[in-house]
């Protein structure tokens, strides 16, 4: 295939970037510069498009998640949302590609690591990413005709946009009324108090220019934009003279050039965008101002629900090195446990602490910062402990060198705003340069950081001091004001304009309803497929009778340490606080550490340290598991020996004395868990659905469910008014967990440091001796042992428990919560991972998804969204997020099956779920990950190919065949689980479980 052929070449992606020279003409671009950039181990190539003066940058690295980007400098001069609903309408079709919505119809057509769009208050950014070579191609061309060749029709305009249409758009007396897609979305902005208080705070700040306007939107001036108008912002913003492409990765540069030259750029003269940002002027004095806001009815204290932020006009973010010393002073301020300003925001005095609008901002062309209470003057006195400075530089350099697998899209909303107003986005690369140089200003000047607090705190007088306060009256002012505005456009309309609302409404509801025709749009086949995966090399190793897996990864420096321990011989009793134990272990304190120093110690020589209870399903056999808690942890190497040190004082001496510090965890652990439930009720659900099908399923309700820790356990437990029983029972908890005997380790490192590493594992485990114990499994005649890898030869072995009385049974549970939506689940008992069938099973719930459930839950449902699963633990699991319906949804997953069954779907259904399938199953793995299948679930390399090979092979007999064979009624055993509002039908229906 074409990407083996260049990547195999030998020469990496880096060095071969540094091979260009400022000058070099390359498909109608020129190269301005070439820099290396070993921080972020790429190359950075800066080039300008001949003809139209296009800015391009290219970020050459060594990883396959290559990106694109394109963004336009938007600078509306008022608020009808112009740019953001140019983002929507641009999406609606575009010359080579006229259908709706390509975006969303690309998901199963691509292996797409990443698809959006965003509108920012002064640029829009399309960014996309992908691993295959030809999806990269296929993807750029949608992109490019999307946004340089628009259709902008007058429908989607409406649509999208705002119009005039009857309530019933097919009953031509029923009142007129605003709609619109982004007319709706703003509408919901505005009445959300945090994004009203950021919004007036940047207009008010900022009045000169573009910010003293919504460039979403303000729902009563969207309705002045008029049709002509977003064609001609279109013409003037979106043109490759005001464009800034930036691309990422280690695909070749030229093909990019020749690509996006030919398909967009040729097409196009030079013309002199007047979109630029002149600078605020700054002010003589400080101004004070007040807003208001919709009453919050959670909020028990109407005093509370008042806001009062103080924001001052910094300086220009091109001045890069400033803006750097900015936002380091603002997070120094802010930041932490330790920060002066936790203590004073944690226990506010006025109210709850506006997150959102707290801090630095730097996406504007001057930086502002934003402060809830006034509390610099202490700053001033006393500066900053030297090993606060050194704890955030230390996160600094580890947010450096930490490879996530979107790194590309990181680095392309990182330069966004500098970029955008023609600062230099490569010297925002240099990060280190801009480290050392501020360790030296400290150096020559000590008071370095006051004088800055000064000068843009003290003695500044660009400061709005910003109120705002609920008024009852909100509301309804907001309705009338918009019903007073839908008059006066009422009033001015004729007989004529009357019958071309009434008769372009039904055209829109006759083109929302005709099927589209995605055959345009550009595809890969499965042939486009890689057929065999990398392999990824582990060896095995021992450390003081201790089995360790060392991974040799391109890490940037830095080393990640997992280790397993099992829980067979924890008794009974104690399994319930298992999640509490590993939420509070790392964080109340160990050895000669208070809670507070060991916050800072692992902030100053760790990227963190947790620890969660973890239960693995054999790949083989349903009713056998293992049952334990993971730590994990990350460090830059010079760190290692420390790292080990914290584990070792945690394995040696945790301290369990301060009550006071564990209410505090676990009051915040039960509040962040009750908020969770609204996010992931469809993760609870199925839980619940499936507890009683298999072993493990039972135990991850246990550790994880609604039933057990986040409702009744967590809440009881907050609830106690003396937690010293609790606490009684974390040291025989760490006895059981926290022993070597049970325990084996992974390490992911560069290969220059693995021997370092192997020996500070060796050393680690020497001084947790101490705490190995053979202890009897709890339930003794059950555990078996098995190698970790057969083939490898290692000793590392997992003592797993096997229930073979296991007996699966049917259940109905229905969750009343103060929700006004359902979420919806139905689990069945399938086959474990190396079954034949896993595979088809996979297939069949990504292609029910996307061409049966999709349409049911969501398009005529109304839920937010709903589908079908195959999970690794065996169970193959329908669910619905955010449901109105509740039976109703059941009905549908029963219809996806008999659909199937029916086999009424096509080979291109089949092509297109096995992309989506594939995509997930190669999803970029970073280097601090590689081997932890292997290492936690002893999914080999070998067993991975297998199930690539069988993923191939699906066809439409398999597909009707298991859904038959599992899914049929009174095939399997099934459970089923539902959270929602009062329901009057369940709660008479005998067969379900009312909680």
């Amino acid at each position: 295939s074409l990407q083996g052929s260049w990547r195999s070449r030998g020469s990496s992606a880096v060095e071969r970037a540094l091979q260009y020279t400022a000058g070099q003409k390359l498909h109608g671009f020129t190269v301005k510069e070439v820099t290396a950039v070993p921080d972020l181990f790429l190359t950075a190539v800066k080039l300008s498009h001949d003809a139209t003066g296009a800015q391009y940058l290219h970020a050459a690295r060594d990883d396959s998640n290559n990106l694109f980007s394109v963004q336009f400098r938007t600078t509306p001069m008022d608020s009808t949302g112009v740019p953001h609903i140019l983002e929507h309408t641009v999406l609606c079709g575009s010359q080579r590609f006229p259908c709706r919505d390509p975006f969303f119809k690309m998901l199963n057509r691509s292996l797409s690591t990443f698809m959006n769009a965003f509108t920012a208050s002064d640029y829009t950014m399309y960014p996309f990413s992908t691993q295959n070579a030809k999806d990269f191609q296929n993807l750029l061309s949608v992109y490019l005709d999307a946004v340089f060749f628009p259709c902008l029709r007058e429908l989607d305009f409406w649509q999208e946009g705002w119009r005039l249409e009857h309530e019933t758009p097919t009953d031509p007396s029923s009142r007129l009324v605003f709609k619109g897609v982004v007319f709706n979305e703003m509408k919901g902005v505005f009445s959300d108090n945090e994004r009203l208080y950021a919004q007036h705070l940047q207009n008010k700040l900022l009045p000169d220019h573009t910010y003293s306007v919504v460039s979403g939107g303000e729902p009563l001036a969207i309705p002045d934009l008029t049709w002509e108008q977003l064609k001609h912002f279109h013409a003037t913003h979106y043109h490759p003279s005001n464009a800034r492409f930036f691309t990422y990765g280690d695909l070749p540069l030229e093909q990019h050039l020749q690509q996006i030259e030919e398909e967009a750029l040729s097409k196009f003269e030079r013309t002199e965008p007047n979109t630029a940002v002149p600078p605020q002027t700054h002010w003589d004095k400080p101004r004070v101002d007040h807003v208001t806001c919709r009453p919050d009815a959670l909020a028990p204290d109407p005093i509370k629900q008042n806001t009062l932020c103080m924001s001052y006009l910094l300086g220009d973010i091109t001045d890069t090195f400033e803006a750097f010393i900015l936002s380091l002073l603002s997070s120094l301020m802010i930041s932490g446990p330790n920060s002066p300003f936790y203590k004073a925001l944690i226990e506010p005095e006025i109210g709850s602490d506006f997150s959102s609008s707290v801090g630095f901002d730097g996406s504007t062309r001057q930086a502002s910062f934003t402060i809830g209470l006034q509390v610099l003057t202490g700053f001033l006195l006393t500066g900053f402990e030297e090993e606060q400075i050194e704890a955030l530089l230390h996160k600094i350099e580890i947010q450096m060198k930490h490879q996530s697998t979107s790194f590309g899209l990181a680095l392309a909303s990182y330069i966004a705003s500098c970029w955008n107003h023609d600062g230099d986005p490569v010297q925002l690369l240099k990060i280190s340069e801009n480290v050392s140089r501020f360790r030296q200003c400290l150096k020559e000047n000590p008071r370095y950081l006051q004088d800055k607090i000064q000068h843009y705190f003290k003695d500044n007088a660009h400061r709005l001091t910003l109120t705002m306060s609920p008024d009852e009256r909100f509301l309804e002012k907001q309705a009338e004001a918009e019903e007073q505005k839908l008059q006066q456009k009422i009033q001015n309309l004729s007989d004529a304009d009357h019958k071309d609302i009434y008769e372009k409404g039904l055209q829109l509801l006759a083109a929302q309803s005709t099927t589209q025709d995605a055959s345009c749009l550009p595809a890969l086949k499965v042939s486009d497929i890689e057929p065999i995966i990398p392999y990824t090399p582990v060896q095995p190793g021992t450390a003081g009778g201790v089995p360790v897996q060392y991974c040799e990864q391109p890490t940037n420096g830095m080393v990640y340490f997992r280790a397993m321990c099992n829980l067979n011989s924890l008794p009974e009793d104690l399994k319930i606080y298992v999640p509490l134990f590993c939420s509070v272990i790392t964080k109340l304190g160990c050895g000669e550490l208070d809670y507070r120093q060991q916050a800072q110690r692992i902030e100053l020589k760790t990227g963190g340290m947790s620890v969660s209870p973890q239960i693995i399903p054999d790949t083989a056999d349903l009713d056998l598991y293992e049952q334990g808690i993971i730590l994990s942890s990350s460090c830059l190497e010079r760190n290692l020996p420390d790292m080990f040190q914290l584990w070792s004082d945690i394995f040696n001496s945790p301290r369990f004395d301060d009550e006071q510090r564990l209410r505090v965890l676990v009051m915040m652990s039960a509040q962040e868990l009750s908020n969770g439930i609204s996010y992931s009720g469809h993760m609870y659900a199925m839980t619940r659905a499936a507890r009683t099908l298999t072993p493990t399923a039972d135990l991850q309700e246990a550790f994880s469910g609604m039933d057990q820790v986040r409702v009744k356990f967590m809440k009881r437990i907050a609830e106690m008014t003396d937690l010293t029983s609790v606490l009684r029972k974390l040291p025989r908890i760490k006895r059981h967990l926290l022993n070597p005997e049970n325990m084996r380790c992974a390490v992911n490192a560069t290969p220059q440091k693995m021997s370092e590493a192997a020996g500070e594992v060796e050393r680690f485990i020497g001084n947790i001796a101490a705490n190995r114990k053979e202890r009897k499994p709890v339930r003794p005649t059950v555990v078996e042992v098995r190698p970790l890898d057969p083939q490898a030869g290692s000793s590392a072995s997992r003592k797993l428990i096997s229930e073979p009385h296991f007996k699966p049974c049917q259940m109905k549970t229905y969750f009343q919560l103060p929700f006004n939506v359902n979420f919806v689940s139905e689990c069945v008992r399938a086959v474990p991972f190396t079954h034949t069938d896993y595979a088809s099973l996979c297939i069949l719930a990504r292609m029910m998804t996307a061409k049966f459930l999709h349409g049911e839950i969501r398009e005529k449902g109304g839920a937010y969204g709903g589908g079908a699963r195959m999970g690794g633990g065996g169970l193959f699991s329908f669910y619905s997020y955010r449901d109105p319906n509740s039976t109703q949804t059941l009905s549908a997953f029963r219809g996806g099956v008999e659909w199937a069954r029916a086999g009424k779907f096509t080979q291109q259904d089949i092509d297109e779920a096995k992309l989506s399938v594939f995509s997930a199953v190669d999803a970029p793995v970073a280097p601090s990950d590689k081997g932890l299948g292997r290492f936690l679930n002893g999914i080999t390399d070998e067993m991975k190919q297998r199930y690539r090979e069988r993923l191939f092979a699906v066809t439409d007999k398999n597909l009707i065949d298991v859904a038959g064979r599992y899914l049929g009624v009174g095939q399997q055993t099934c459970g089923v689980a539902i959270l929602g509002p009062e329901n009057e039908s369940i709660r008479k229906d005998p067969s379900w479980v009312v909680k």
